[in-house]
């Protein structure tokens, strides 16, 4: 009788804890919105005029310990894990994080929400906003004001839905085109990075929303994210792996930084004092604060307040009131430690919050027509032409049968699920942005989605025209979850152990098995096919290149990208996007990469850097990218050579030698083989997207600052010029071949 009324007790007791916590997870359903501007009625003149520096400082002075520490964190982890579960899984919505908020002192709260394809967080009643191509495909484009006026807009849809701290860029260098989130970033190269980040950040301060580039530093694997210890020597560090995030902090000027999970050096990067204070607030002299990636981002509270982190996201855990006051007692931090990291954070986000707005934010904004423009033109420039033998673009004729065909052909596919996606009103797919494209003529447009190879065959022998969609979706790449226990038990054991997440890193680079077999097949039977890719990144293309005439890489292309490859393929728009990375010969030439790991270092080379020190064959070339035009390159010339100048001017004369216009991305390259120590044999130094109409000659000019030329000494730990002889090279592409270079001895 005892045991059954045990059990009748743990029973009644068991629902009662199911009712209640369903209940505080519906009650936060519908949570309560605060707003983020400053209160005009409290001061007597216009909010935009109050000196907040000085305002910050007097309220720091006002506070309580308690009241600091409440500006350390998120939200109590008691309100903010059922108001962030209970929305992500019962609503598919990402909920706002009011953090900082003091009703006492009258100190508005910030939100923050991702972005990097569009506003993540929505306000209540928003069903949907503009989604863009992925950051991967804009850096295609290599236009920087197209990335501008992209998070112009992002940030414009942020504060329509009532946040103002974005999440975005992610500036983190693609190390090895399996990691996972490559879709978020901008390539292999580090100038290019910079050069997009300092865009983007631009773009989204517009609007008065403080933008926060991360991950800082060295994430570029996702599935050992919280738990991978990175080494890497001082030089590879400087000159490689931190030189965009010095560019995007000093040039862009954002708000915040975020910290990434991973250990550098041993040191977790939210604690890490290297990075965050040494570097960050000392040599570079950022003034904003800095927030942690959301949970798993520190594990020592004291360590962190150390180190320099001001703001734990997305709620409190370490940054405790227990911990923080036992820490002061210690003496192992003290309040002035506090007060440093409060007024930098207020000093920073009370100038958005005490901000003039130029513009009405409200949800006419979203998804408004020129919006929907823009995220058309950007897939329509990010589109890059990898092969074309005389195939592209097909012919527009008569009574034509098309049909389109693959998995992906009518999937509705703007990347992956995590942080980075966002709500999206509709997509256009490839076999719908065909089908629209011929709905007013007499051509017919089949769609197959190759469940049965044979019947996908036995139709392509129909076809004059085949449009095979091929690739991945979210549940091949992108942001991984699993438990942070698994994620280590995986990473010591350097293998998978237990269930495989949705997305992740890619351990082939090889299309699905399905797909490669489509492509085989169906190449046999008919001539006129063109090869549409889905995805992030570098694809090994090895096994079926050579049976193809064409291939496009369409990335994940945004809500309207299916109207851009209709255009790109009959050439309406002529395609001018190129590659962000080197895609290899031999996917074994990348560096080492292991999704499920505890330890890697990151050496001195990748991508380019590499194959070309170590003259790796190549399959197609950092910068690749064909068009429908030819251009041709002369009269490459350093304008000045002054030792008093800081800065080299060149100028090159480019001229479209075909009858289509179109529009041709000159790089500028400068070269090291005299250096007297090891240095990459070449690294991108400018760019300039052009457009030429047939025949158009025009003169291009670039720039060097003098201090892009050095390297890092880590005898003197000081950036040092070399007084060589320095080639310079001017073209299409980073390779030798459609490249034209000069050569001049540099007194620097």
């Amino acid at each position: 009788m005892i045991a059954l009324r045990i059990l009748k007790y743990l029973f009644f007791l068991t629902i009662s804890l199911i009712i209640i916590t369903l209940s505080i997870v519906y009650l936060n359903l519908d949570y309560k919105m605060y707003p983020l501007k400053a209160n005009q009625e409290l001061y007597s003149q216009e909010i935009w005029k109050v000196d907040t520096d000085s305002l910050a400082e007097e309220l720091v002075k006002k506070m309580s310990l308690e009241e600091k520490i409440d500006q350390m964190y998120g939200e109590k982890m008691y309100k903010s894990i059922p108001k962030f579960f209970g929305n992500f899984v019962l609503k598919q919505r990402f909920p706002h994080i009011y953090v900082g908020s003091n009703e006492r002192l009258n100190i508005p709260p910030w939100v923050l929400s991702d972005g990097p394809r569009g506003a993540r967080v929505l306000d209540k009643d928003v069903k949907a906003v503009t989604t863009f191509p992925v950051a991967m495909a804009r850096a295609a484009s290599w236009n920087t004001t197209i990335e501008f006026r992209v998070h112009d807009v992002i940030s414009k849809e942020m504060r329509a839905n009532k946040t103002n701290y974005a999440a975005t860029p992610c500036i983190n260098l693609l190390r090895h085109p399996g990691w996972g989130r490559a879709q978020e970033t901008y390539g292999e190269d580090p100038w290019l990075l910079g050069e997009f980040g300092v865009a983007a950040v631009k773009g989204i301060e517009k609007n008065n929303v403080m933008a926060c580039p991360k991950h800082f530093a060295l994430n570029s694997i996702e599935n050992s994210r919280w738990v991978i210890d990175v080494s890497v020597d001082e030089r590879a560090l400087r000159e490689v792996y931190l030189p965009h995030f010095k560019k995007v902090i000093q040039e862009g000027k954002p708000a915040s930084i975020m910290s990434a999970y991973n250990k550098v050096r041993g040191k977790y990067s939210g604690s890490n004092e290297e990075l965050l204070t040494n570097i960050l607030k000392n040599e570079w002299e950022f003034e904003g604060f800095i927030s942690t990636d959301w949970m798993y981002g520190i594990y020592d509270g004291i360590e962190a307040i150390k180190a320099g982190l001001n703001v734990e996201m997305p709620w409190q855990d370490e940054y405790n009131y227990n911990t923080i006051k036992e820490g002061l007692i210690d003496g192992k931090i003290s309040e002035n430690d506090i007060n440093e990291l409060v007024l930098s954070t207020l000093k920073t986000r009370l100038k958005y919050a005490f901000s003039y707005d130029s513009l009405d934010y409200t949800h006419d904004l979203i998804l408004n027509e020129s919006h929907i423009n823009l995220a058309r033109e950007v897939s329509e420039e990010s589109m890059v032409l990898i092969k074309n033998e005389n195939i592209l673009p097909f012919q527009l004729g008569e009574n034509l049968k098309i049909g389109v065909i693959g998995r992906l052909a009518d999937t509705e596919n703007t990347g992956d699920l995590g942080s980075s996606n966002s709500k999206s009103p509709y997509v256009v797919t490839p076999f719908e942005g065909i089908k629209n494209y011929h709905i007013n003529n007499s051509n017919k447009v089949y769609l197959d989605k190759a469940k049965e190879i044979n019947k996908s065959v036995e139709l392509a022998k129909e076809l004059d025209q085949v449009i095979l969609v091929v690739g991945y979706d979210y549940s091949d790449e992108g942001e991984y979850i699993m438990s942070r226990g698994q994620m280590l038990k995986s990473a010591e054991a350097k293998k998978l152990i237990g269930a495989k997440g949705i997305g992740g890193d890619r351990l082939s680079l090889k299309l699905q098995e399905g797909d490669e077999m489509l492509i085989k097949e169906i190449s046999k039977v008919n001539d006129n096919v063109v090869v549409v890719y889905v995805g992030g990144s570098a694809i090994d293309m090895s096994s079926w290149e050579e049976d193809v005439p064409s291939i496009v890489f369409s990335w994940y292309s945004g809500i309207e990208g299916g109207n851009a490859l209709a255009k790109i393929i009959y050439g309406d728009i002529n395609p001018s996007g190129k590659l962000p990375f080197t895609i290899a010969k031999n996917s074994n030439d990348y560096p080492y990469f292991n999704p499920y790991t505890d330890t890697i270092t990151y050496g001195y080379y990748h991508g380019y850097t590499l194959f070309e020190k170590y003259k790796k064959e190549i399959a197609y070339p950092f910068g690749h990218g064909l068009s429908y035009s030819k251009f041709k390159y002369e009269n490459f010339n350093l304008v000045n050579n002054n030792p008093k100048d800081s800065i080299l001017y060149f100028s090159v004369d480019l001229t479209n030698i075909s009858k289509v216009g179109g529009k041709e991305v000159a790089q500028l390259y400068v070269g090291f083989e005299n250096s007297e120590i090891d240095r990459p044999l070449k690294l991108l130094r400018d760019f300039k997207k052009v457009y030429l109409d047939a025949g158009e000659k025009k003169s291009i000019n670039f720039k060097i600052n003098k201090s892009d030329l050095s390297y890092y000494n880590t005898e003197k730990n000081k950036w040092i010029n070399e007084k060589i002889e320095y080639n310079f090279y001017v073209g299409g592409s980073s390779s030798e071949n459609h490249l034209i270079k000069i050569s001049n001895f540099l007194e620097l």
